[in-house]
């Protein structure tokens, strides 16, 4: 497969991949359940979350110049590869669902309420669409554009919300009990495995598999730092009951955010850096989505599957948003079942069973015309 992008490309696609839904609905449902812990919970969600991007950068260099589905096939033959493809394709149908609803509900709910849903969505898509027609290279471009607006917007809310913190706010710590605290950062830890299984298929079109790991670690590392931030600042400036009410906790902390005297509408500067993030979130599951489809049908390219595609999701996506209570129940039920299972078991199959054929996956390795 030819080579397309660099591993910094993919450190900046990683970091975008998991920050806005990491600080949007995440830190909310967490409250929901270990109130002031939170912080704790991304922790521990973030140690998670590396230790499944190894686990797939692990069975993926294997056979560097293919992916996942395309090792499945060398290894258990073409039924097993399409299998693995429809799987592929309901995970990014589903993360593309939740995706949309951190999009949709930043700007519906807080912007404008009277607008209709479909509006929104159709404009993610149409941008999606648009974006993943001229290839990964161009989402990894704007990714790492978004690098600079994610480290700008958490400059803008420190210095914003500094004065109002309160740090004994998140005493005392592990109120929740330990378990319980761990338990909750399967919220997170779903928001990483969107990542991981993004990473699986496009792994092989990164630069020099040979600095693969440490550009995941990174990736992770960056990408978690940047996001840990959100749930410190929301206990100890909103405090965690407040922060449990809300489905969007972000923008009523961006709200109690102020700089200086005259910007008090602070949540309007976040949405404007927020964007890129969220809109890469959108391009990956949809080009993800596509490549999947691509795999079933045995196809050279992924474009033409791009509309059908895009349609399919994009309706998803408009039935689940209409219904708070429908797109939040999905959200912190069935999706965190079906992803997480998802994109623990099949990097695990695949880095288990790669054993067992390590032969055979070393002599291909070795072809180029993989």
């Amino acid at each position: 497969m030819k080579t397309q992008i660099t591993n910094g490309m993919f450190m900046a696609i990683i970091i975008n991949m998991v920050y806005a839904k990491g600080i949007g609905l995440t830190q909310g449902s967490m409250a929901r359940e270990v109130g002031r812990d939170i912080w704790l919970s991304s922790i521990i969600g973030n140690v998670l979350g590396l230790l499944l991007m190894l686990l797939v950068v692990a069975a993926i260099k294997r056979l560097p110049k293919g992916d996942l589905i395309h090792q499945g096939e060398f290894v258990l033959g073409t039924f097993f590869s399409k299998l693995l493809g429809v799987l592929f394709f309901l995970f990014f149908l589903g993360s593309f669902a939740v995706v949309m609803m951190t999009f949709v509900y930043h700007l519906k709910d807080y912007f404008l309420p009277e607008a209709p849903t479909w509006i929104f969505v159709t404009l993610g898509l149409a941008v999606g669409v648009y974006a993943i027609h001229f290839g990964i290279e161009v989402v990894s471009r704007m990714a790492l554009i978004g690098v600079f607006s994610v480290l700008s917007l958490n400059i803008l809310l420190l210095l914003g919300s500094f004065g109002r913190f309160d740090i004994r706010e998140l005493l005392p710590v592990l109120e929740s009990g330990l378990l319980n605290t761990i338990w909750a950062s399967r919220h997170y830890l779903a928001d990483w495995a969107i990542t991981a299984m993004m990473a699986g298929l496009i792994l092989p079109i990164v630069k020099d598999s040979k600095t693969w790991y440490r550009s995941a670690t990174l990736g992770v590392l960056f990408g978690g730092g940047f996001i840990l931030m959100w749930p410190i600042l929301e206990v100890g400036v909103l405090s965690a009951n407040v922060t449990g009410q809300y489905i969007v906790s972000c923008m009523q902390m961006a709200r109690s955010a102020q700089i200086g005297l005259y910007i008090h509408r602070y949540e309007m500067i976040m949405v404007a850096f927020f964007a890129l993030s969220i809109l890469t979130q959108i391009m990956i599951s949809l080009f993800c989505a596509s490549v999947a489809a691509q795999k079933v049908f045995s196809a050279k390219d992924y474009r033409p599957f791009i509309i059908p595609v895009s349609l399919i999701l994009g309706g998803f996506s408009y039935w689940y948003i209409l219904d708070h209570y429908r797109a939040i129940s999905f959200l912190e039920n069935e999706w965190i079942i079906f992803g997480l299972g998802v994109a623990i078991a099949v990097p695990l199959f695949l880095w288990m069973i790669g054993f067992v054929f390590r032969k055979k996956l070393k002599e291909l390795s070795h072809n180029e015309d993989i």
